[in-house]
């Protein structure tokens, strides 16, 4: 199973967020789209937008735990994840279950060449395999029944 095919069924809707946007603004367009996370995206009027990283619960948590954590001072920018992991479409949901693990992460933006087509979260993995297993559980179970 490939990345695509997960993409297919849940959809390329991908919120994003300005660097510029205080800790405040990014928490409060987080609770109100109900997720995890948001990639970082600069506009550039020559080039367009473009990835420049990522934030997440566990970036805002690091930030709290730290002490002196402002939300309305503090920029995206000045506690996101810079040093992106993505994958491409054509990715197989096993291999990059593999990299998510390894390097501890919960979310991926999927990029085809330098253009964003989604995310997707370890959550969406696993359900992606629980039911590919679930098909073929039954395909097996009726194959023996028959």
């Amino acid at each position: 199973m490939r990345l695509q095919d997960i993409l297919a069924v849940k959809g390329t809707t991908v919120f994003t967020t300005s660097p510029d946007v205080s800790l405040a603004e990014a928490i409060r367009q987080m609770v109100e789209h109900n997720i995890g996370s948001m990639l970082v995206c600069q506009r550039d009027l020559t080039i367009g937008e473009h990835l420049v990283g990522i934030v997440t619960e566990r970036d805002m948590l690091r930030c709290f735990a730290m002490g002196n954590c402002d939300l309305k001072q503090l920029k995206v920018a000045d506690i996101m994840t810079s040093k992106l992991i993505t994958a491409k479409p054509t990715d197989s949901v096993t291999d990059l279950m593999g990299v998510m693990t390894t390097h501890r992460i919960r979310h991926v933006p999927i990029l085809s060449g330098e253009r964003l087509v989604g995310m997707v979260s370890i959550g969406d993995l696993l359900k992606a395999q629980h039911d590919h297993l679930m098909v073929e559980n039954q395909f097996m179970r009726d194959y023996i029944q028959s």
